[in-house]
């Protein structure tokens, strides 16, 4: 299977958008660790709607004038995973959810790790938005994209950290 995928400049660095055919499979940070989404070989197609419709989307949510995607998803992982990836889907534009929240809402509350893990592997960042999920204490958490993106992702919609 070949993916096919277009770049972007965001104010959080340069994006690969990732598509499986009609689906967005994926958004890569640019300095992302390798492997932690596993993609098959890439070949360019910027021209691909699907591309230009998520980076059209991604770039009025840069802008301030996009609060919710409106895009076909392709999650590729373990059951698991996926229930925390639906689970990322429901957390609403300026809020924020723990991890043991989210552990709660998929009915595996003692799972507050593996959810973190699951989280981590999140392929499709800011659009499922794992940057809304934070430690119990409130703090800011590891993110694939650094803590800087994930705070200026949380600034940009509008909730402000202590």
């Amino acid at each position: 299977m070949t993916f096919t995928c277009t770049t972007m400049t965001s104010p959080v660095g340069e994006l690969t958008l990732v598509a499986n055919g009609s689906r967005l499979a994926a958004i890569l940070w640019e300095n992302d660790k390798p492997n932690r989404v596993r993609l098959g070989p890439m070949r360019e197609a910027p021209d691909l709607p699907i591309l230009v419709t998520a980076r059209q989307q991604l770039t009025e949510y840069f802008a301030g004038n996009r609060q919710r995607f409106d895009l076909e998803l392709e999650f590729r992982g373990t059951d698991f995973q996926k229930k925390v990836w639906q689970a990322l889907l429901t957390i609403p534009f300026g809020e924020t959810r723990s991890y043991s929240q989210i552990a709660e809402q998929i009915g595996h509350p003692s799972a507050v790790r593996a959810v973190g893990a699951a989280n981590g592997r999140n392929p499709i960042s800011i659009i499922a938005p794992c940057h809304r999920v934070i430690g119990a204490s409130g703090k800011l958490t590891g993110f694939a994209g650094g803590l800087a993106a994930k705070e200026l992702l949380l600034r940009l919609e509008g909730f402000w950290l202590l």
